[in-house]
């Protein structure tokens, strides 16, 4: 797959859409509505089978990844604000809803997100804590290192403000 590159323009969806996708245990999309072909910019022939990652944007911290992967693989379903990357290079972002799909004996067999467009004022604060994030995850030469540091400083925002990820996610 040809690497994406960020062009600064934003894109917007209307309040009423839904971007919906599903994946795989591994985070490979199964399933992409209209909505998301149509703002994301593919064809769904494009998606299938390819991995969710395939939208992220650079200035997305990936210790926000690792906070929402460790929430849905416990089984637990995650709010979040995410920006991601449209095939164009244009960015747009969602307020993420993602939640483990479970089978009949109520093993986790994969994943559905709902995203709808943001509140813009929240999208300015969370941009704000993000790039603060990102300049801590580029910080440090080992990828590694710098999730953990990041994820210790989101950590750290979200105990001085008594809330769990969830609960900034609705009060930003």
């Amino acid at each position: 797959m040809e690497r994406v590159h960020p062009t600064g323009v934003e894109r917007t969806f209307g309040e009423e859409e839904i971007i919906v996708s599903k994946t795989d245990l591994k985070g490979r999309i199964t399933y992409a509505n209209d909505v998301f072909l149509r703002i994301a910019g593919y064809r769904a022939s494009e998606v299938i089978g390819q991995p969710h990652s395939m939208i992220r944007h650079p200035d997305m911290p990936r210790c926000v990844f690792q906070l929402l992967w460790d929430t849905i693989q416990r089984g637990d379903e995650i709010f979040a604000y995410v920006v991601n990357l449209a095939k164009n290079g244009e960015h747009y972002w969602v307020f993420a809803h993602v939640t483990p799909t479970f089978d009949a004996s109520g093993r986790v067999v994969g994943y559905h997100s709902n995203r709808r467009s943001p509140d813009r004022g929240a999208v300015k604060r969370v941009e704000a804590l993000y790039a603060k994030l990102l300049a801590e995850e580029r910080r440090h030469s080992d990828r590694k290192e710098g999730v953990q540091a990041a994820t210790r400083m989101l950590t750290g925002v979200l105990e001085e403000s008594g809330m769990s990820y969830g609960e900034f996610a609705f009060r930003v």
